[in-house]
Protein backbone atom coordinates (compact mmCIF):
# COMPACT_ATOMS: atom_id res chain seq x y z
CA UNK A 1 0.00 0.00 0.00
CA UNK A 2 1.31 3.43 -0.88
CA UNK A 3 2.23 5.77 1.95
CA UNK A 4 -0.24 8.27 0.51
CA UNK A 5 -3.11 5.85 0.80
CA UNK A 6 -5.16 5.55 3.92
CA UNK A 7 -7.05 2.54 5.34
CA UNK A 8 -9.06 0.71 2.72
CA UNK A 9 -6.88 1.90 -0.16
CA UNK A 10 -8.35 5.42 -0.42
CA UNK A 11 -5.99 8.25 -1.20
CA UNK A 12 -5.54 10.83 1.48
CA UNK A 13 -6.46 14.39 0.75
CA UNK A 14 -4.11 17.18 1.67
CA UNK A 15 -6.37 18.73 4.27
CA UNK A 16 -6.65 15.37 6.09
CA UNK A 17 -3.14 15.94 7.46
CA UNK A 18 -4.18 19.13 9.29
CA UNK A 19 -5.42 18.76 12.88
CA UNK A 20 -9.14 19.45 13.07
CA UNK A 21 -8.61 21.59 16.15
CA UNK A 22 -6.48 24.12 14.26
CA UNK A 23 -8.07 27.04 12.46
CA UNK A 24 -6.84 28.67 9.34
CA UNK A 25 -5.27 32.06 9.70
CA UNK A 26 -7.77 34.86 9.46
CA UNK A 27 -10.57 36.50 11.36
CA UNK A 28 -14.27 35.69 11.45
CA UNK A 29 -16.36 37.79 9.09
CA UNK A 30 -18.32 40.39 10.99
CA UNK A 31 -22.08 40.30 10.58
CA UNK A 32 -22.01 44.05 10.05
CA UNK A 33 -19.53 43.95 7.19
CA UNK A 34 -20.69 45.25 3.79
CA UNK A 35 -20.41 41.75 2.30
CA UNK A 36 -22.64 40.15 4.95
CA UNK A 37 -25.13 42.99 4.75
CA UNK A 38 -25.31 42.56 0.98
CA UNK A 39 -25.92 38.81 1.29
CA UNK A 40 -28.61 39.39 3.92
CA UNK A 41 -30.31 41.77 1.51
CA UNK A 42 -30.14 39.13 -1.23
CA UNK A 43 -31.58 36.56 1.15
CA UNK A 44 -34.53 38.75 2.05
CA UNK A 45 -35.20 39.49 -1.61
CA UNK A 46 -35.11 35.80 -2.56
CA UNK A 47 -37.32 34.82 0.40
CA UNK A 48 -39.89 37.46 -0.59
CA UNK A 49 -39.83 36.24 -4.20
CA UNK A 50 -40.29 32.60 -3.16
CA UNK A 51 -43.16 33.53 -0.84
CA UNK A 52 -44.85 35.45 -3.66
CA UNK A 53 -44.38 32.49 -5.99
CA UNK A 54 -46.07 30.16 -3.51
CA UNK A 55 -48.98 32.58 -3.06
CA UNK A 56 -49.42 32.71 -6.84
CA UNK A 57 -49.38 28.90 -7.05
CA UNK A 58 -52.17 28.74 -4.48
CA UNK A 59 -54.20 31.37 -6.34
CA UNK A 60 -53.69 29.45 -9.58
CA UNK A 61 -55.07 26.30 -7.94
CA UNK A 62 -58.14 28.19 -6.72
CA UNK A 63 -58.69 29.65 -10.19
CA UNK A 64 -58.41 26.17 -11.72
CA UNK A 65 -60.92 24.62 -9.31
CA UNK A 66 -63.50 27.40 -9.63
CA UNK A 67 -63.18 27.51 -13.43
CA UNK A 68 -63.79 23.75 -13.62
CA UNK A 69 -66.93 24.17 -11.51
CA UNK A 70 -68.16 26.70 -14.05
CA UNK A 71 -67.81 24.19 -16.88
CA UNK A 72 -69.05 20.99 -15.23
CA UNK A 73 -72.70 21.90 -14.73
CA UNK A 74 -75.47 19.33 -15.38
CA UNK A 75 -76.90 21.10 -18.43
CA UNK A 76 -76.34 24.09 -20.71
CA UNK A 77 -79.10 26.21 -19.16
CA UNK A 78 -77.53 25.89 -15.73
CA UNK A 79 -74.13 26.81 -17.16
CA UNK A 80 -75.54 29.98 -18.67
CA UNK A 81 -77.53 30.83 -15.54
CA UNK A 82 -74.65 30.44 -13.08
CA UNK A 83 -71.55 30.92 -15.21
CA UNK A 84 -71.44 34.72 -14.97
CA UNK A 85 -71.63 34.66 -11.17
CA UNK A 86 -68.99 31.94 -10.92
CA UNK A 87 -66.71 33.64 -13.43
CA UNK A 88 -66.96 36.89 -11.47
CA UNK A 89 -65.65 34.94 -8.48
CA UNK A 90 -62.79 33.61 -10.60
CA UNK A 91 -61.96 37.14 -11.76
CA UNK A 92 -61.65 38.22 -8.14
CA UNK A 93 -58.93 35.61 -7.74
CA UNK A 94 -57.28 36.92 -10.90
CA UNK A 95 -57.45 40.42 -9.38
CA UNK A 96 -55.37 39.11 -6.47
CA UNK A 97 -52.89 37.72 -9.00
CA UNK A 98 -52.68 41.12 -10.70
CA UNK A 99 -52.05 42.77 -7.33
CA UNK A 100 -49.31 40.27 -6.51
CA UNK A 101 -47.65 40.95 -9.87
CA UNK A 102 -47.78 44.73 -9.49
CA UNK A 103 -44.36 46.07 -10.38
CA UNK A 104 -43.05 42.60 -11.23
CA UNK A 105 -42.05 40.96 -14.48
CA UNK A 106 -44.97 38.59 -15.16
CA UNK A 107 -42.79 36.17 -17.10
CA UNK A 108 -40.73 35.43 -14.00
CA UNK A 109 -43.87 34.10 -12.29
CA UNK A 110 -45.71 32.81 -15.36
CA UNK A 111 -45.07 29.17 -14.54
CA UNK A 112 -46.89 29.60 -11.21
CA UNK A 113 -50.11 30.96 -12.76
CA UNK A 114 -50.31 29.49 -16.26
CA UNK A 115 -52.43 26.46 -15.27
CA UNK A 116 -55.11 28.63 -13.71
CA UNK A 117 -55.14 31.09 -16.61
CA UNK A 118 -55.52 28.27 -19.13
CA UNK A 119 -58.48 26.87 -17.20
CA UNK A 120 -60.05 30.33 -17.04
CA UNK A 121 -59.65 30.78 -20.81
CA UNK A 122 -61.34 27.40 -21.31
CA UNK A 123 -64.27 28.36 -19.07
CA UNK A 124 -64.77 31.81 -20.64
CA UNK A 125 -64.49 30.51 -24.20
CA UNK A 126 -66.93 27.68 -23.43
CA UNK A 127 -69.50 30.13 -22.07
CA UNK A 128 -68.95 32.39 -25.10
CA UNK A 129 -69.45 29.51 -27.54
CA UNK A 130 -72.71 28.45 -25.89
CA UNK A 131 -74.02 32.00 -26.28
CA UNK A 132 -72.70 32.95 -29.71
CA UNK A 133 -71.41 29.77 -31.38
CA UNK A 134 -68.11 31.56 -31.98
CA UNK A 135 -64.64 31.79 -30.45
CA UNK A 136 -63.85 34.60 -28.04
CA UNK A 137 -60.71 36.55 -28.89
CA UNK A 138 -57.75 37.08 -26.61
CA UNK A 139 -58.43 40.83 -26.66
CA UNK A 140 -61.97 40.30 -25.35
CA UNK A 141 -60.68 38.11 -22.54
CA UNK A 142 -58.08 40.70 -21.55
CA UNK A 143 -60.73 43.45 -21.50
CA UNK A 144 -62.57 41.45 -18.83
CA UNK A 145 -59.40 41.37 -16.72
CA UNK A 146 -59.26 45.12 -16.05
CA UNK A 147 -60.28 45.92 -12.47
CA UNK A 148 -60.87 49.16 -10.60
CA UNK A 149 -60.54 49.26 -6.81
CA UNK A 150 -59.95 51.85 -4.12
CA UNK A 151 -56.32 52.76 -3.49
CA UNK A 152 -54.65 50.52 -0.93
CA UNK A 153 -51.48 52.58 -0.75
CA UNK A 154 -49.42 50.42 -3.11
CA UNK A 155 -47.38 51.78 -5.98
CA UNK A 156 -47.11 50.97 -9.69
CA UNK A 157 -50.79 51.45 -10.47
CA UNK A 158 -52.79 53.87 -12.61
CA UNK A 159 -54.71 56.27 -10.28
CA UNK A 160 -57.91 58.11 -11.18
CA UNK A 161 -60.42 60.25 -9.29
CA UNK A 162 -64.20 59.86 -9.25
CA UNK A 163 -66.87 62.43 -8.44
CA UNK A 164 -66.42 61.92 -4.68
CA UNK A 165 -62.65 62.56 -4.87
CA UNK A 166 -61.87 58.94 -3.97
CA UNK A 167 -58.63 57.68 -5.41
CA UNK A 168 -59.22 54.60 -7.54
CA UNK A 169 -56.66 52.16 -8.87
CA UNK A 170 -56.75 50.23 -12.14
CA UNK A 171 -55.29 46.72 -12.18
CA UNK A 172 -54.67 44.75 -15.35
CA UNK A 173 -53.61 41.22 -16.09
CA UNK A 174 -53.06 40.15 -19.67
CA UNK A 175 -53.45 36.58 -20.86
CA UNK A 176 -50.40 35.54 -22.87
CA UNK A 177 -50.83 34.06 -26.36
CA UNK A 178 -49.60 30.69 -25.07
CA UNK A 179 -52.19 30.63 -22.27
CA UNK A 180 -54.88 31.54 -24.78
CA UNK A 181 -53.90 28.82 -27.27
CA UNK A 182 -53.65 26.12 -24.62
CA UNK A 183 -57.00 27.14 -23.12
CA UNK A 184 -58.69 26.98 -26.53
CA UNK A 185 -57.10 23.57 -27.14
CA UNK A 186 -58.66 22.30 -23.88
CA UNK A 187 -61.99 23.82 -24.95
CA UNK A 188 -62.27 21.30 -27.80
CA UNK A 189 -62.59 18.42 -25.35
CA UNK A 190 -65.49 20.13 -23.58
CA UNK A 191 -67.19 20.78 -26.91
CA UNK A 192 -66.86 17.11 -27.81
CA UNK A 193 -68.62 16.12 -24.56
CA UNK A 194 -71.23 18.82 -25.15
CA UNK A 195 -71.88 17.35 -28.60
CA UNK A 196 -72.49 13.83 -27.24
CA UNK A 197 -74.70 15.09 -24.41
CA UNK A 198 -76.79 17.25 -26.75
CA UNK A 199 -77.62 14.20 -28.86
CA UNK A 200 -78.93 12.43 -25.77
CA UNK A 201 -81.23 15.42 -25.19
CA UNK A 202 -82.61 15.18 -28.72
CA UNK A 203 -80.65 18.12 -30.08
CA UNK A 204 -79.32 17.08 -33.49
CA UNK A 205 -78.23 20.56 -34.62
CA UNK A 206 -75.50 21.14 -32.05
CA UNK A 207 -73.20 18.30 -33.24
CA UNK A 208 -73.01 19.77 -36.74
CA UNK A 209 -72.36 23.28 -35.36
CA UNK A 210 -69.64 21.92 -33.07
CA UNK A 211 -68.12 19.89 -35.90
CA UNK A 212 -67.81 22.94 -38.16
CA UNK A 213 -66.35 25.01 -35.33
CA UNK A 214 -63.79 22.34 -34.40
CA UNK A 215 -62.66 22.06 -38.03
CA UNK A 216 -61.94 25.79 -38.07
CA UNK A 217 -60.05 25.58 -34.78
CA UNK A 218 -58.07 22.57 -36.00
CA UNK A 219 -57.16 24.37 -39.22
CA UNK A 220 -55.91 27.31 -37.19
CA UNK A 221 -53.75 25.11 -34.97
CA UNK A 222 -52.42 23.28 -38.02
CA UNK A 223 -50.95 26.55 -39.30
CA UNK A 224 -48.96 26.82 -36.06
CA UNK A 225 -47.75 23.21 -36.22
CA UNK A 226 -44.32 22.59 -34.71
CA UNK A 227 -43.35 26.25 -34.86
CA UNK A 228 -45.27 27.05 -31.67
CA UNK A 229 -44.59 26.05 -28.05
CA UNK A 230 -44.18 22.36 -27.27
CA UNK A 231 -47.45 22.22 -25.32
CA UNK A 232 -49.41 23.50 -28.34
CA UNK A 233 -48.12 20.82 -30.70
CA UNK A 234 -48.76 18.21 -27.99
CA UNK A 235 -52.40 19.23 -27.55
CA UNK A 236 -52.93 19.29 -31.31
CA UNK A 237 -53.14 15.48 -31.20
CA UNK A 238 -55.90 15.61 -28.55
CA UNK A 239 -57.74 18.24 -30.60
CA UNK A 240 -57.63 15.93 -33.62
CA UNK A 241 -59.12 13.11 -31.53
CA UNK A 242 -62.00 15.30 -30.34
CA UNK A 243 -62.71 16.38 -33.91
CA UNK A 244 -62.75 12.74 -35.08
CA UNK A 245 -65.26 11.79 -32.37
CA UNK A 246 -67.57 14.66 -33.26
CA UNK A 247 -67.37 13.87 -36.96
CA UNK A 248 -68.22 10.23 -36.24
CA UNK A 249 -71.25 11.40 -34.26
CA UNK A 250 -72.35 13.62 -37.17
CA UNK A 251 -71.83 10.75 -39.60
CA UNK A 252 -73.99 8.44 -37.51
CA UNK A 253 -76.68 11.11 -37.26
CA UNK A 254 -76.67 11.71 -40.98
CA UNK A 255 -76.65 8.06 -42.03
CA UNK A 256 -78.45 6.26 -39.21
CA UNK A 257 -80.21 9.06 -37.38
CA UNK A 258 -83.63 8.18 -38.76
CA UNK A 259 -83.42 4.52 -37.75
CA UNK A 260 -82.09 4.97 -34.21
CA UNK A 261 -84.50 6.24 -31.50
CA UNK A 262 -83.42 9.58 -30.11
CA UNK A 263 -83.17 8.29 -26.56
CA UNK A 264 -80.64 5.68 -27.75
CA UNK A 265 -78.44 7.96 -29.84
CA UNK A 266 -76.28 9.04 -26.90
CA UNK A 267 -75.58 5.40 -25.98
CA UNK A 268 -74.61 4.58 -29.56
CA UNK A 269 -72.21 7.52 -29.70
CA UNK A 270 -70.72 6.61 -26.33
CA UNK A 271 -69.96 3.11 -27.62
CA UNK A 272 -68.41 4.56 -30.78
CA UNK A 273 -66.26 6.90 -28.68
CA UNK A 274 -65.02 4.01 -26.55
CA UNK A 275 -64.18 2.01 -29.68
CA UNK A 276 -62.19 4.95 -31.10
CA UNK A 277 -60.29 5.29 -27.81
CA UNK A 278 -59.43 1.58 -27.81
CA UNK A 279 -58.24 1.72 -31.43
CA UNK A 280 -55.97 4.68 -30.59
CA UNK A 281 -54.65 2.98 -27.48
CA UNK A 282 -56.27 5.33 -24.95
CA UNK A 283 -57.06 3.70 -21.61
Amino acid sequence: MSSREGPGGFRKRKHDNFPHSQRRDGRDVSSSSPVMLAFKSFQQELDARHDKYERLVKLSRDITVESKRTIFAPDMEEILAESEIKLDGVRQKILHVAQELSGEDMHQFHRAITTGLQEYVEAVSFQHFIKTRSLISMEEINKQLTFTTEDSGKENKTPSLDSQDKQLVTWRLKITPVDYLLGVADLTGELMRMCINSVGNGDIDTPFEVSQFLRQVYDGFSFIGNTGPYEVSKKLYTLKQSLAKVENACYALKVRGSEIPKHMLADVFSVKTEMIDQEEGIS
